[in-house]
Formats: C-alpha cells, sequence, structure tokens
C-alpha cells in the first residue's frame, strides 16, 4: 500500500500534525512494508528520499513569518506528484484548497481520499466574529461554515476526526462516514525520566513550582489567558511559580513583558528535538494548557506520558485525555479562573499524580496502537472505493 499526505500545516516550526505525520512514517518504516508520500509546501520545490518515504515540497509563498507556514497555491504541481506516484489513498490534512485539490485529483486518478478534521477551524473565525460584529453575524458565520464544513467533507471516502464528541457534532452537520481516531504519543520517549539539571541550567529556584507551557504564542492558543494569570500569580503569591514557555507566535511580545514584569518567565524557541522536550516536560511540576479549541491537545498527552500533570479551562475537546481530576480545572476562560485553578493543583501530590497519569497513558495511547488501527481504516477505505 501506498499512502500520501496532503497537508499545508507543516512547516519548521509546526506542531501536532508534523509530529503525527512523522510517527505515521517511523511506523510505516517499523511495522509495514508499505510506502509513503508527503506533498507540503516550502521555501523551494524539493524532493527528499528516506528508505519507503518520499517529501515532497512545493515552493509557496509565506504567510506568516512566526509560524513559518505556507500557501500552497501551486496546485498543478500537487497533480503532477499525484500522478507520478499514483498512491493507494489520500489523506487531506487542511480544510482548504489542498482539501479540494485531493478531492478532485483522487476522482481523476480513481484514487480514494479521506480527510483528517485536525482542526476545528469555525470555531476559531467564530470567536472574532462574536467580538468585533455580534450575535447576528455570528449565527450568519456559524451557518455558513457549516454548510462549508458538511459540504467538503461529504466529498471525501471517510472523515477522520480525533475525538468522538466532534465527530458527533459534525454528524449532527450533516457531515457522513465519520470514524474517529485518537492521536498518540511515543512512550519510548516521552516519559518519566530524572530533570533536576534541566531546572538548574534555567536557573529555577527548587523551592519554585514550575509550570511549563508548549505551543504557539498565537490568540487561537489562548496564551494571552495564561499570561495574564501568570502575572496574577506573581502578584499574589510572589517567589511562588516559574513559568517555561516554549515555542513562538504572534503573542511573543506580551511574554516578552511579562519577563520583564516578573522577573519569573524563561522563553525557548520551538523545540524539534523530542528528547529534549521530553526533558522540559519531566522537568516541569504543572503544564498549563489554557486552550479551548482544541480538537485533541497532543502536548497534554506527552506531558502526561512524561509524568507531568496537566491544568487547563474545562470544555473543549481536550477533556477526554486528561487522565487526573479535573475538579479544580478553570470552569471559565479568565485569567482569575485560571490562576485559581493552577494554584489549587499545585496543591496536590503532583508526583503521585503524575506517575498515575504516565501509566495510563502509556497503557492506552501509544502511536502503534493508533497507527494499527488507521492502516485497516485505509485498507477498508481502499477496498470498498474499488468495489
Amino acid at each position: 500500500m501506498k499512502v500520501c499526505d496532503l497537508t499545508q500545516f507543516y512547516s519548521p516550526v509546526s506542531g501536532g500534525v508534523k509530529r503525527y505525520l512523522h510517527e505515521k512514517v517511523l511506523y510505516l518504516h517499523e511495522h509495514t512494508e508499505d510506502e509513503h508520500i508527503l506533498i507540503v509546501p516550502g521555501e523551494k520545490d524539493g524532493l527528499a528520499v528516506e528508505g519507503r518515504s518520499r517529501t515532497y515540497s512545493i515552493r509557496s509563498p509565506l504567510v506568516s513569518k512566526t509560524s513559518r507556514y505556507r500557501a500552497l497555491l501551486r496546485l498543478h504541481a500537487v497533480e503532477e506528484v499525484l500522478e507520478k506516484e499514483m498512491p493507494d489513498i489520500i489523506e487531506s490534512g487542511d480544510p482548504y484548497q489542498v482539501a479540494w485539490k485531493a478531492i478532485a485529483s483522487g476522482a481523476a486518478l480513481r484514487i480514494p481520499a479521506v480527510g483528517f478534521y485536525h482542526s476545528h477551524f469555525p470555531e476559531a473565525y467564530l470567536r472574532s466574529v462574536r467580538k468585533f460584529f455580534g450575535s447576528a453575524a455570528t449565527d450568519f458565520a456559524f451557518d455558513m461554515a457549516m454548510r462549508y464544513v458538511r459540504h467538503l467533507y461529504n466529498r471525501f471516502s471517510k472523515t477522520l476526526v480525533p475525538s468522538p464528541a466532534l465527530g458527533r457534532l459534525l454528524a449532527d452537520w450533516g457531515v457522513e462516514n465519520v470514524r474517529n481516531i485518537d492521536l498518540g504519543v511515543n512512550t519510548a520517549v516521552f516519559k518519566p525520566q530524572p530533570a533536576a539539571c534541566v531546572r538548574a541550567e534555567l536557573g529555577v529556584p527548587a523551592e519554585r513550582t514550575l509550570l511549563l507551557y508548549v505551543g504557539r504564542l498565537a490568540a487561537e492558543k489562548n496564551t494571552r489567558t495564561l499570561f495574564d494569570a501568570f502575572e496574577l500569580l506573581t502578584r499574589e503569591r510572589p517567589g511562588r511559580f516559574h513559568l517555561l514557555a516554549i515555542g513562538d507566535g504572534l503573542q511573543r511580545p506580551l511574554l516578552k513583558d511579562l519577563q520583564q514584569t516578573t522577573g519569573a518567565v524563561t522563553w525557548l524557541p520551538y523545540c524539534a528535538d523530542s528528547a529534549k522536550l521530553a526533558r522540559f516536560y519531566s522537568a516541569a511540576d504543572l503544564f498549563v494548557h489554557p486552550g479551548v479549541q482544541e480538537t485533541f491537545g497532543l502536548v497534554t498527552l506527552e506531558s502526561q506520558a512524561c509524568g507531568t500533570p496537566v491544568v487547563g479551562i474545562r470544555g473543549s475537546y481536550m477533556d477526554r485525555i486528561i487522565h487526573s481530576d479535573q475538579a479544580h480545572w478553570a470552569a471559565e476562560n479568565s485569567p482569575e479562573a485560571l490562576a485559581r485553578a493552577v494554584v489549587e493543583a499545585a496543591e496536590q501530590d503532583l508526583c503521585a499524580v503524575g506517575a498515575a497519569v504516565s501509566r495510563r497513558v502509556a497503557a492506552q495511547y501509544s502511536w502503534e496502537k493508533v497507527f494499527s488501527r488507521l492502516f485497516e481504516i485505509y485498507r477498508e477505505t481502499i477496498r470498498d472505493y474499488r468495489n
């Protein structure tokens, strides 16, 4: 079987989707005889070959200097790769023009295409509409987004979603043939490990509770709420907490201001080294995730696998993969509520909680289990399409 992944959600500093794709290639090499094709935007045209995996980069304009995302507009180049490689199945990883190209080229070449609903993008857009244009415009935008999602994803042979609740929502919107598929974690890398030296390297005093955030510093990640909550914590409990933020984005200047005003913030750029990232997870006392739009929340799974409990804001699709008590989590999206949640979480026996969640994650979310199920869905889709 030859699998082709096609997505715009891929850059030198991108997160969950890129991790999913790289882990898929690793699984394919270690557990199958299959081939993998990856088509992504890049600074220039190119082809990288590694074993049975080939990555085609297509020259595309930069749309963000911080996220380094690019708009894949040369759709004829995508079609040329598909015609050359003739994969058995295409997986589209974003809901824009590339998705429509995957569907059209798949139909022309008699190749089934599935869509992975990585991002519940209507939520992000509707938050902005509601803020600036009111409820009437929000209702209109919601209806348009729902129609678009239904129109697009019903053209795929299957729609893969990382959350049963999100799958039920899409089904209610009229999306057919929805299949749930969890994301996973590399438990050989992300596991509890001694990390006292990491704290020393960061200059974090032993008596401080080290909070960690990993991800883009961006509005859609709700990091402004995290920064405001941490400012509250340092005012109310000076010397108690230290924040380590790993990642970059448009809200980096806000974090820089927080560094200067509190003296208790460490910033590190995007970390592509999984082993190094696992050491940061293990060094932290608490992982703080302020996101309210997550479809899965891969970084929270990695943190728990490393034995570091998570605290955040209740009510996103991420809740189902949190394996500790969420009673103390914030019930509303506000800096005050998140700050209170952090304080209450820090009062727990974090070592005991972390050990328990690490065992649960290792037992349930290995990438091998995830991709074994995914590749069976691929084969089922191919069989159905050809019959």
